[in-house]
């Protein structure tokens, strides 16, 4: 029997004790995308009181008001039966499914922040988006570099030695000056609205060759600059069209489905804290029809930058958000376990089934295809508002009536 997407499934280990905020499409007349807390293992559209989860997440009690707000819901089944039918290959279209949990805000991401990672983006520089280039170049950067790059602060006076050496070889790249130097890489991954959630489908461009999953921690942040929760994501990456040049960025991030975020938002609270994600794990593991299977782990205490300064770098005086935002935070996993031959390591083929998980959030789901095979993104900001409009939801979130 073939498994479906939920069959990968595996909650938080503290779900029960988490706070849960969500997206689902509730179908039917008068329905569309709401709201949704978790309470006592069910789903709960509280949309009535909290129309987008980017008002939700500017409230100055989030926690609070999740709390308060999920007794007056409408409940719409259990987090199983919802997850259950998410999956895009066996979905009821009459039952509910979820989406990505953020909506209005803008989907930014940090690159180059861990030194496994940065090694492999400035071997895709060199080797100008060819994979079969790749090992050679991997192998001579780690004899001349001769430096454990992940024990280096970036903006650190060792940083800027290690610089001045490196320009005198010629061995500078724009991957080391954001991995090391003073300023963190953060770039718009994706589109508010654009992103897809647990069992959606996501996409690789079909011409590229060389691409990978990114499994992330994602923060969620108010316009204020305050984390108020977190996610996981897999920021989908074109290997190839990023290395033949790095001004080919957006063609290599930002395309149909190349954005997962999920399942759920878990707020901070008196439980969870950004401490546990500053020591986290990610897991990602990749089983393909054709029997191949990857896992690697990602481990948030080797991130060259905190996370709260990730974010400061994104938003500040001279950049707001004001619908807020949800960031990345990059990932120490480059993949180059040998798949297809020819030296050029992993990359992506049709139906590969991709598991992203942490102990604390629970575990994204998704199934690969290629873009054009992607359900198209139609309902954007201007759909978003019609609909709640049309639904009566179309103010700001509101304070629960006790």
């Amino acid at each position: 029997m073939t498994k479906t997407l939920f069959d990968h499934y595996t909650p938080a280990d503290d779900f029960a004790a988490g706070t849960w905020v969500g997206r689902a499409l509730v179908p039917g007349a008068g329905g569309g995308p709401a709201v949704v807390v978790v309470d006592g293992g069910e789903l709960v559209d509280i949309s009535r009181m909290a129309a987008t989860t980017a008002a939700l997440f500017e409230l100055d009690d989030p926690v609070g008001f999740v709390r308060s707000a999920v007794r007056q819901g409408v409940r719409l089944g259990t987090v199983e039966a919802v997850l259950r039918n998410s999956d895009v290959a066996v979905r009821d279209p009459a039952r509910p499914w979820l989406l990505s949990p953020v909506d209005c805000q803008a989907i930014k991401a940090a690159g180059v922040t861990f030194a496994a990672s940065m090694v492999e983006r400035v071997v895709e520089e060199q080797a100008k988006g060819d994979p079969a280039a790749a090992d050679a170049i991997r192998q001579a950067l780690a004899d001349r570099i001769g430096a454990d790059l992940g024990s280096i602060k970036p903006g650190s006076e060792t940083a800027s030695a290690l610089k001045a050496a490196l320009v005198e070889r010629g061995l500078w790249s724009q991957y080391l000056e954001v991995g090391i130097g003073p300023d963190a890489e953060i770039f718009t991954k994706a589109q508010p609205l654009s992103s897809v959630g647990f069992g959606a489908d996501i996409g690789v461009h079909p011409a590229s060759t060389w691409n990978n999953p990114e499994p992330e921690i994602v923060l969620v942040v108010s316009s204020k600059g305050r984390i108020v929760g977190a996610t996981l994501g897999n920021d989908v990456n074109l290997r190839d069209v990023e290395g033949r040049s790095a001004l080919l960025l957006s063609k290599a991030k930002d395309n149909n489905g190349s954005t997962a975020i999920g399942p759920l938002v878990r707020l901070f609270d008196e439980r969870f804290t950004l401490d546990e994600i500053r020591t986290t794990d990610v897991a990602l593991r990749v089983e393909g029809t054709d029997g191949f299977v990857l896992d690697g782990l990602s481990s948030m205490n080797r991130i060259s930058r905190d996370p709260a300064d990730l974010v400061a770098q994104t938003v500040s005086v001279h950049h707001q958000y004001p619908d807020g935002f949800c960031l990345f935070l990059g990932t120490m996993f480059a993949p180059t376990q040998e798949r297809a031959g020819g030296g050029g390591g992993f990359t992506h083929k049709l139906d590969d089934v991709v598991v992203i998980r942490s102990r604390h959030l629970g575990a994204l789901v998704n199934r690969v295809r290629h873009t054009d095979e992607v359900t198209p993104w139609i309902f954007g900001v201007r759909a978003l508002m019609a609909n709640l409009a049309a639904r009566g939801l179309s103010g700001p979130a509101v304070t629960p009536t006790l």
